[in-house]
């Protein structure tokens, strides 16, 4: 494990109030100092205080800036080093400036999530609350940012730890078993088996049932809208952004491309994708924006597929109803302003179990019972539950299930009465894939390419 001094920026760049330049590490303060210029020297003030003064360039004593700088002292930081904190004002030259300066003194560049690495590695937060971390960063809505916080907090590692506590009891329980056989009836062994293993697996199947929710909250859901052209597909984006981002005109075809835009419905993120009319078209252009769309529905969790109230249904209009018919539809009839020219039986007929929604979106009609039924379509009220632990990311949903597998396979082999021992395989690796959840039994390799993704003076 590498103890040398990092540094890295840790506020965006661009023209701000203030800037922060972060150093962690057993140099920190020895280095700050080199360059601070205030009443006492920072080796000499209080741990977690904020001090008054500037920044020296060494070289020519010139004064560089007017910083507040915060001295952090070990163990008692993110890091569990000591830490250096610089306030500067948040130019990108100012702040680049600072971090040239105390790079020049000895420290090292931080690589992109090397401080929350760090906090890892000295045993502050496990894996899990590390990755909380960065969703708590990515949050695109209140519901994301509460998911993300408890997880920062060790709810999800809380969780774990107990699950993998008890499995531990089961292997060593099977291990007297093995070893004083004289001492341990095998029948006790199996009892305790079944008690203990069927707590982890009942417990792991109530975190998987938050997990649709949690990975919704985290990434977004992915939602397409489709439709024929000049149905109001971008003034259905602009109706949910609350922005004219698309362009809207009464030109069939003006949407040329898939335009996509976050937005937060009900606390449902959501990555709305609005798509190019789906038609038959000679116009090249088109023709690509068309393909495009038939693509991004394959890869939709959620379409909103738009028809025309003022238009007779289509033998477009039909296929966009089968294209979608693998994936949660709701069903929007806009233009309900104008005259009804659509057969409403025939898009009844094609509905099945879909929702169907009727809006004018020129006069902002139906919006709001279009958002409550996105929200109603995935979470049910569900998330009223502020007790609940969410499972959100993508890694630990597919660690859980796994151990889910395994440990199934586990009681299975119990009730068939399979040899001790044998059953031992199975729960150990229920404990293995478990301790990879919080990263006690994770590979380095992993290590480094979770916190890669991280950004830099994270």
């Amino acid at each position: 494990m590498e103890l040398d001094t990092i540094s890295a920026i840790s506020t965006p760049m661009g023209e701000g109030a203030i800037g922060i330049v972060r150093v962690s590490g057993e140099d920190a303060v020895e280095i700050a100092d080199k360059l601070y210029k205030g009443q006492k020297k920072l080796k000499d003030v209080e741990s977690h205080t904020i001090n008054y003064g500037h920044m020296i360039d060494p070289k020519t004593m010139e004064i560089v800036e007017e910083v507040m700088v915060s001295v952090l002292r070990a163990p008692k930081t993110f890091t569990r080093e000591d830490m250096i904190e610089i306030n500067c004002h948040g130019g990108i030259v100012s702040v680049n400036k600072v971090l040239q300066l105390v790079l020049n003194e000895g420290a090292r560049l931080a690589e992109p999530g090397e401080f929350t690495k760090r906090a890892f590695l000295n045993g502050r937060i496990d894996l899990s609350q590390a990755e909380g971390v960065m969703d708590l960063i990515r949050a695109k809505s209140d519901r994301a940012m509460n998911v993300a916080m408890k997880q920062l907090e060790g709810r999800l590692s809380t969780r774990i730890q107990k699950l993998r506590q008890a499995l531990l009891e089961t292997v060593a329980h099977v291990e007297v078993n093995i070893d004083y056989p004289e001492y341990d009836a095998e029948e006790m062994t199996l009892e305790v088996l079944k008690d203990k293993g069927g707590f982890v697996q009942k417990d792991i199947e109530n975190l998987l049932q938050t997990a649709q929710q949690g990975k919704i909250l985290r990434d977004g859901l992915s939602t397409v809208i489709i439709g024929r052209p000049n149905v109001g597909k971008s003034s259905l984006l602009n109706s949910l952004v609350h922005d004219n981002k698309a362009i809207v005109t009464d030109i069939p075809g003006t949407t040329r491309d898939v335009i996509e835009e976050y937005v937060n419905v009900r606390g449902v993120p959501l990555r709305l994708l609005d798509t190019a009319g789906i038609r038959e078209t000679e116009d090249v252009v088109e023709k690509i924006g068309v393909e495009r769309s038939r693509k991004v529905v394959n890869d939709a969790e959620l379409v909103l597929l738009v028809l025309n109230y003022n238009e007779e249904l289509t033998e477009a209009d039909e296929e966009l109803f089968h294209i979608s018919k693998d994936r949660d539809t709701i069903v929007i009839i806009n233009k309900t302003d104008l005259e009804q020219k659509i057969d409403l039986d025939r898009v009844k007929q094609l509905l099945g179990n879909r929702t169907m929604i009727t809006t004018s979106l020129l006069e902002d009609e139906g919006i709001d019972e279009l958002e409550d039924a996105i929200k109603a379509l995935f979470f049910e009220g569900e998330l009223e539950a502020q007790d609940l632990t969410y499972v959100s990311n993508s890694r630990h949903i597919a660690l859980l299930n796994n151990a889910h597998q395994s440990i199934s396979d586990a009681l299975s082999a119990a009730e068939a009465g399979m040899p001790i021992d044998m059953i031992q395989i199975d729960i150990t690796k229920t404990w293995e894939l478990l301790g990879e959840v919080i990263g006690d039994t994770v590979q380095e390799s992993l290590i480094d390419q979770l916190f890669s993704q991280f950004c830099l003076g994270k």
